[in-house]
């Protein structure tokens, strides 16, 4: 009779563990906390593995190997392995495969729409809330070998950033924002006075007038066949900035998208208008826009601050053979607004984040490589490579970067003039950055607002009709693209993710009746055993 019993109530467990199969399958991703270990086992050796990001940039790439060896002689007992890659996106694909195999990298430059797909998957990445806090490790922690920021001292916007839900799932590394570089002598010959902020109008004007051409069809403007007059590098960005100033809809919080909206349909029209002149094209249709403004093909070109040093006729990291380069005078400007007194520009640069092992030791000799990363001597010295700001008000404050603010056009390298300007614009109007909300789905939904301008440019190019029906059909597209109708909402804030998928449920229901047929059998089976027995 207690085989019997015992037979029942395993088939009552397996059917008490149908709802378990049904709900917590569905995005049970985070780990709410990390245990940090009492003591920093140094007597054990670690090697971490470290994936970052470069420009092609040697500057950057001799910082980061000094970083990894001055690390090491802080830490003898943690070796840093890095991994360099030239594109975000191929970091990001590289995660997504490593997940599922469980290799993924100790610590990692990332951003939070990437991160936020990533925590779908189960104890990916490490919050750090409790290891921002402790008092040994943590920020400005009293048993580390190097001077660490406190949390007050972290830039406030740039570390909100960092945050999913209730937990910081990454620090700050580097932050930049878009510029305009405009060709100072072109706005001026057209009969144009450069303002001080960029209107939307001032460009789409400027640009058309740049569109006049001679009888031979040369652009009187450079006496050339080639001229591109408004040329952006993030069409993502810009889309998403254009909502922002005109206070229009992109997604929600909790996930819900509203990308595909009128005010979208509106920009994509003026868009359209000046793709079909060719007074505007886009840095995957065309090509780098540093190349064209450096060549005189060009009035503005959009870029991150962070590729100043290839913009201007000095510019240290010139793209185009020196004898194609035109003698210019380049100004900077925040991107194009369509108010001046409420100016919204993009918040953009890597964050680091870290991924969990087995090993808490192991977790926490990431955590102290990563926070290395936001000390003042990197910091520093990496924000000079490029038109990147210090994310922490540390090193912002520090008398050794004021001298470097302060020694703009000292040379064309280190103290290349344009780099220190567009870093000094971003500083000035830090408070006027933003970012989107964060969510799983929020990388392909930034994807998608990209695409939408993509293509309706190319299709003016092809000389295709572009009305309000084709801008239907190429939303249904690219939703569909991108699955944007595939994601649930809530999966990086802890919110209900909704109903299963209906493939889903099909099959964990295939997996449970499974389990109850098996268990029914051996009662069966016991049963007449027993019977048989008497």
């Amino acid at each position: 009779m207690k085989k019997q019993l015992r037979a029942f109530a395993l088939v009552i467990s397996l059917l008490l563990l149908v709802p378990t199969f049904f709900t917590g399958c569905h995005g049970a991703g985070k780990i709410t906390d990390f245990q940090v270990p009492e003591n920093f086992d140094e007597s054990k050796n670690y090697e971490i593995t470290f994936w970052a990001k470069n420009d092609t940039n040697k500057a950057q790439t001799d910082i980061y190997k000094q970083t990894v060896r001055n690390f090491e002689e802080l830490y003898p007992n943690i070796k840093v392995n890095m991994k360099l890659y030239t594109d975000y996106t191929k970091i990001y694909n590289d995660v997504i495969t490593n997940i599922s195999t469980e290799t993924t990298p100790n610590v990692c430059i990332t951003y939070p729409d990437h991160i936020a797909t990533y925590l779908t998957g189960q104890n990916v990445v490490v919050p750090l809330n409790s290891l921002f806090d402790d008092e040994k490790y943590g920020l400005a922690g009293s048993e580390l070998r190097f001077e660490s920021p406190a949390f007050e001292e972290l830039v406030p916007q740039y570390i909100d950033e960092c945050k999913i839900g209730e937990n910081y799932y990454a620090v700050p590394f580097m932050r930049s924002t878009e510029a305009c570089y405009i060709n100072k002598d072109y706005v001026e010959k057209l009969g144009y006075s450069l303002p001080d902020v960029l209107t939307w109008d001032f460009i789409w004007e400027v640009s058309e007038a740049a569109m006049r051409t001679d009888a031979d069809g040369n652009y009187l403007l450079n006496g050339e066949k080639v001229m591109i007059p408004f040329i952006y590098k993030s069409t993502d960005n810009m889309m998403i900035t254009m909502l922002k100033q005109k206070q229009a809809d992109y997604s929600t919080e909790n996930g819900d998208i509203l990308l595909f909206n009128d005010t979208t349909t509106e920009i994509l029209k003026t868009v359209a208008e000046h793709a079909g002149t060719r007074a505007f094209s886009t840095f995957k249709i065309s090509g780098y826009p540093a190349n064209f403004l450096n060549a005189g093909e060009s009035v503005f070109a959009v870029d991150s601050t962070a590729g100043a040093t290839w913009m201007g006729a000095d510019a240290p990291l010139s793209d185009i053979c020196s004898d194609k380069v035109v003698d210019y005078e380049i100004a900077v400007r925040p991107v194009p607004q369509y108010d001046v007194e409420n100016m919204y520009m993009m918040s953009q640069g890597p964050s680091v984040c870290i991924f969990n092992k087995n090993d808490s030791g192991e977790v926490l000799a990431s955590w102290l490589f990563a926070q290395y990363l936001l000390s003042n001597d990197v910091q520093i010295s990496y924000s000079e490579t490029e038109g990147y700001v210090p994310v922490t008000l540390k090193a912002q404050n520090a008398e050794e970067y004021r001298i470097y603010l302060s020694s703009a056009g000292k040379d064309n390298a280190q103290f290349y003039r344009v780099k220190i300007q567009v870093a000094q614009m971003l500083l000035e109007n830090a408070d006027k950055t933003f970012v989107t909300p964060v969510f799983n789905g929020s990388a392909s939904l930034r994807n998608a607002a990209g695409q939408v301008v993509e293509n309706t440019v190319k299709s003016m190019r092809r000389k295709e009709t572009v009305n309000d029906a084709y801008f239907t059909k190429m939303y249904s597209e690219v939703s569909s693209l991108y699955r944007l109708d595939g994601f649930s909402a809530g999966v990086s804030t802890g919110k209900d993710l909704g109903p299963l998928p209906l493939t889903a449920k099909l099959l964990l229901g295939v997996i449970c009746a499974t389990w109850m047929i098996i268990g029914l059998y051996s009662l069966v089976n016991l049963i007449k055993k027993r019977k048989s027995s008497k």
